[in-house]
This record gives structure tokens, sequence and C-alpha cells, in this order.
């Protein structure tokens, strides 16, 4: 018997087999929901605690307190980033991107909440404003700010081009981490993790199922913006393929500073709002 040949023929019922209709796999109608109302008023009395610039090709870390709001700018030109988040206070707790996407979807917007990663499994951020939102998904199935991607690293780049290059995300966010926490870049590498892609436009191609991106809609005043759940430590790398238009990880991509912003709402504004508790799981796995 020819296995390959029997394995690669198409049954009689092929055609049946692909209309059985999909399902959701996590409906979100009892997930918890933000207060977008409170937000929203929050947002129109806020006071300006903080500012980094993210220098092109390169990260910065940044800090944001519980019940603070952080916006992410473009301010030269277009350009996308990486965006990694962790409790501020204990790094195993950090943004968990594929738990994210299960919930809201490949690309994430206003309203969507970026995930923490198990045990806690709770908001960590949730997003409220993006100046994007217009784009919504385009002819090629692409859409803005994913939740796909891993990270340009250079582990990928070496695989596949060859050569030591040392700017790619995974190793901007490394190299931020480790300046903010005094460590060797070895230490603070494993808690780099998967990210928000920050701008960027990608999708999956029809045919092939390849991740793939295209120019960035991105312009300079373009903003993303988020509540901070929790205590948050971010970092923030300003891609190194600019915005991504064709080249992704190079020097000779044109690349622009990112600008994050940290800011206080009034202090009656968040009334009667608890930063979330971790997951309720017992933890017990039936043993």
């Amino acid at each position: 018997m020819n296995y390959q040949t029997d394995e690669m023929s198409q049954p009689a019922d092929a055609d049946a087999r692909r209309a059985v209709p999909p399902v959701i796999c996590y409906p979100v109608e009892t997930l918890p929901q933000p207060d977008m109302a409170m937000l929203d008023a929050a947002r129109e009395m806020l006071v300006k605690t903080g500012d980094v610039i993210v220098p092109a090709r390169d990260a910065s870390t940044f800090e944001v307190p519980a019940g603070h709001f952080f916006r992410i700018t473009s301010i030269e030109g277009a350009q996308v980033g990486d965006l990694n988040l962790w409790h501020a206070h204990d790094l195993s707790e950090r943004f968990y991107s594929g738990k994210t996407r299960a919930l809201h979807g490949t690309h994430i917007t206003r309203g969507a909440r970026m995930w923490s990663a198990f045990p806690h499994l709770r908001p960590m951020a949730t997003l409220t404003h993006d100046s994007l939102a217009w784009y919504g998904k385009d002819a090629f199935g692409g859409a803005v700010h994913d939740v796909i991607g891993t990270r340009c690293d250079p582990y990928t780049h070496n695989l596949l081009s060859g050569g030591q290059y040392h700017h790619c995300c995974h190793s901007n966010l490394t190299r931020a981490l480790a300046a903010h926490l005094g460590v060797d870049v070895a230490e603070a590498e494993p808690h780099v993790h998967d990210v928000l892609n920050v701008f960027m436009c990608t999708g999956f191609t029809r045919d092939t199922g390849q991740y793939f991106m295209k120019a960035s809609p991105v312009r300079p005043g373009d903003t993303l913006e988020f509540f901070a759940e929790i205590d948050l430590l971010g970092a923030l790398s300003a891609c190194p393929g600019g915005d991504c238009s064709t080249i992704h990880s190079s020097d000779r991509a044109q690349c622009h500073p990112l600008q994050v912003e940290i800011f206080a709402p009034r202090s009656d504004a968040l009334s009667g709002w608890r930063s979330p508790r971790s997951n309720a799981y017992d933890r017990s796995h039936g043993a």
C-alpha cells in the first residue's frame, strides 16, 4: 500500500468536511469588561508625569503605576514598535500574547486588554485610545497592532541570512531590560517575551498562511494609549524595520524614534476602580 498516496488523496466528502462551520474557542460573553466610560472620563483630565524617547533601532524601559495611563506616539516618521510588559515587582508575570490573541483576536484596539501569563491571567493594561482604529482590515487581510509576531530576533536573522545583527527588537529589549535591572544581558534575556507589535500592519497570506508585514499606516502624531491595570514595567523597541514596508531588521531601513508618555488621572477619576486580582483558579490541577 502506498501510504503517501492514500494520505494525500482527497476523500469523496472533502467539500462537506471543509463546509463544517467554525466554533469560537473562547466565547468572551462572560469575560470581565473594562469600564470604558469611566476610563474615557478619566482621560479628559490627565497630568503628564513622565516622558521617554525610544531611539531609532534601540529600546527603552519605563514604569507606569497602576491606575495611570501611558501613550506611545510616532513622533518623527512612520515607525513601528515592539512592546513588552511585566509586573513591575515580579518579572515572572508578563504579557501573554498567545492568550490575548485567543481572547481578542490577532490584532487589538480600543477596549481590548493585554493579559498576563499563568498563573495570574489578569488584565495588565487596557487599550483606551487608538488613532489608527480607522484602518480596520484591508483587502490583503492586514490590520494594525498585532499579537501574532514574536518580535524580530538575531537568532532567526542568523538562521535565514547569516551574520550577527545586534539591533533586532529581541536584542534591543534585552539590552534595555538588562540596563534597567543592572544585570548582564544573559540574565535579562529569558525575561524578554512575545510582543504587542505597536503600529505594525500584518496578517497571514491567504495561499500559504505565512505571516506578512506591509507598510504601516502610522504617521507622526498617531498614538496608542493604555490604562495600567497593575504596576507595570514596560520596554519598547523602535523596530529596525522602520515602517516595515520592505525590510525587516536592517540598518538600511529608514527608522525613527518613538515617544512614551505617562499620565496620572485626577485623584477622584477612578472612583470604585480596583486593580484586578490574580486568577482565582486554585492551582491544584486535580492532584
